[in-house]
């Protein structure tokens, strides 16, 4: 009873710690966008516009208006659900976070899953002869993909099997010659639900360089986390009294060393979502996938505070979001933990 008293007091800390968490995001964003060097103005009208129309358009913007009071109004517009209205697209900033998140999704969670896949059975491979030569090739695969550079990895990924062997397509997320399916904006999901087999190829074409390529650079995480904490779960005590009561060596590390292993690997789970946020800029970019990570790269580049903004808070909500649910299951799953 004791526990699940703490385990609620604990669930309800870090609930309530998650709204200030993106209150602090937030506003730092607005503070570095005021902060950096460029004027949005020249953006969006150009260094050599006529000064009349300078300020016309800075007062359109609410720009003229002085820090605190553009930093009220963008946090009343956050309490209310609204992110604004992008100034270089001239459309709600909720639209266009709405047409382009799913794409994201859809290649973050695909490599995700890829990723942990790869990751962790490289990782569990040399368990058998620790220090062997299968060993030492995982510890070498496990820093040699974490090593790689998005952007070389990907454009090596595109030269080799887009170009030299012709197998997928280079870059875009749907075939131009057929129509994209309509529903959520998760293509697979709806090519699935539609039973449109050339949409759903179509969808498993393009997504698949982006998605090997980001889960090939995410899986060393999977694959040294789990090596690291498996070789410690069975040098640890309870593994040694397992073995003492004879049981095999299989049944020590399948149903004993192997889960209290896999325990943090879920809490890294939780922070490379995070990661992926910045490997998808690059991936997105290099591939020309139509996500939110590549919106957001032309939003900086335009100087499009409201939508720098309102993605960035959503992706911050996004990787609260996770970050709280993945800290919940590994207090509910582990019972050592102590709040």
């Amino acid at each position: 009873m004791s526990r699940r008293r703490e385990l609620a007091r604990y669930v309800a800390a870090r609930l309530a710690l998650a709204p200030v968490m993106l209150w602090l995001l937030a506003s730092l964003v607005f503070l570095l966008l005021r902060v950096a060097p460029g004027d949005p103005i020249d953006a969006l009208l150009g260094p050599k516009a006529p000064p009349a129309a300078r300020a016309a358009l800075r007062q359109q913007l609410g720009l003229d208006r002085p820090l605190p009071e553009q930093y009220g109004r963008f946090l009343g517009q956050l309490l209310h659900g609204d992110l604004g209205t992008s100034q270089s697209a001239q459309e709600p900033v909720t639209a266009i976070v709405r047409d382009t998140l799913p794409a994201s999704l859809e290649l973050g969670l695909v490599a995700l899953i890829l990723a942990a896949a790869v990751g962790l059975a490289v990782g569990f491979s040399g368990i058998a002869r620790p220090e062997g030569k299968v060993d030492l090739a995982g510890r070498l695969f496990g820093i040699g993909t974490y090593a790689l550079p998005p952007f070389w990895a990907a454009m090596v990924v595109q030269l080799v099997f887009a170009v030299w062997l012709g197998w997928l397509p280079v870059g875009g997320r749907f075939p131009a010659t057929l129509v994209p399916p309509e529903g959520s904006g998760f293509y697979l999901l709806d090519s699935l639900r539609s039973g449109n087999l050339p949409q759903l190829l179509g969808s498993l074409r393009h997504l698949a360089l982006p998605a090997a390529t980001l889960a090939l650079l995410l899986s060393g995480i999977f694959t040294n986390a789990l090596r690291l904490n498996l070789r410690r779960a069975l040098g640890s005590d309870y593994v040694e009294a397992a073995r003492s009561r004879g049981l095999s060596e299989r049944r020590v590390v399948l149903h004993h060393a192997l889960p209290n292993a896999l325990l943090p690997v879920l809490t890294i789970t939780g922070i490379t979502v995070a990661s992926l946020i910045g490997g998808a800029l690059l991936i997105e970019v290099t591939f020309s996938w139509p996500g939110i990570a590549a919106r957001l790269q032309e939003a900086i580049a335009q100087r499009d505070y409201p939508l720098v903004q309102g993605i960035v808070v959503v992706v911050a909500a996004l990787v609260v979001l996770v970050t709280v649910v993945v800290d919940l299951l590994v207090a509910l799953l582990d019972p050592r933990i102590r709040f």
